[in-house]
């Protein structure tokens, strides 16, 4: 039986961290760029972690819309689920991500997960916060990791 992470998303986010200033100009750039700025966890091949993220967008573009995109791998990358992140990357500039709605890209979410469950788990709370208007505030205006971090922690607290 897989074990559920603890904590939720707002764990996940500071395990991998908010960064700002992430540099590129197409998505494979600014994935690289995320990784680099993030670390992985050491069982994690930072290579084919972004082999693995680029064969995803190229299959269809993460982006969620609302400037917001969600790269990751198809495949979860670890078997520890106390190693699985989030890291939160606010772009130095906007990017063309092909999303439906047409924004260009200012926040991205890399997502680093143990299992399918998980990541599926993982993808629909940050889907969640990125339909609320307030969160995406945030986000389009480059928030505190403070005030990502509180906004998160007090939703999750409402769901227990």
């Amino acid at each position: 039986m897989e074990k559920k992470r603890e904590g939720g998303l707002v764990e996940l986010v500071k395990r991998g961290g908010v960064f700002y200033e992430i540099p590129g100009t197409a998505p494979r750039e600014v994935i690289a760029a995320l990784i680099e700025a993030a670390g992985l966890p050491p069982a994690v091949d930072r290579k084919c972690f972004l082999e693995a993220a680029l064969e995803r967008e190229a299959l269809m573009p993460t982006s969620l819309g609302h400037g917001i995109a969600l790269p990751h791998p198809r495949n979860p990358p670890l078997i520890d689920v106390h190693e699985q992140m989030v890291a939160l990357g606010f772009l130095k500039q906007p990017v063309d991500w092909r999303a439906l709605d047409g924004e260009p890209v200012h926040t991205a979410l890399l997502i680093v997960s143990a299992s399918a469950k998980l990541h599926l788990h993982t993808l629909s709370e940050i889907n969640f916060f990125c339909q609320q208007e307030d969160f995406r505030a945030l986000l389009a205006n480059r928030a505190s990791p403070e005030d990502i971090i509180k906004v998160i922690e007090d939703a999750e607290a409402d769901w227990r």
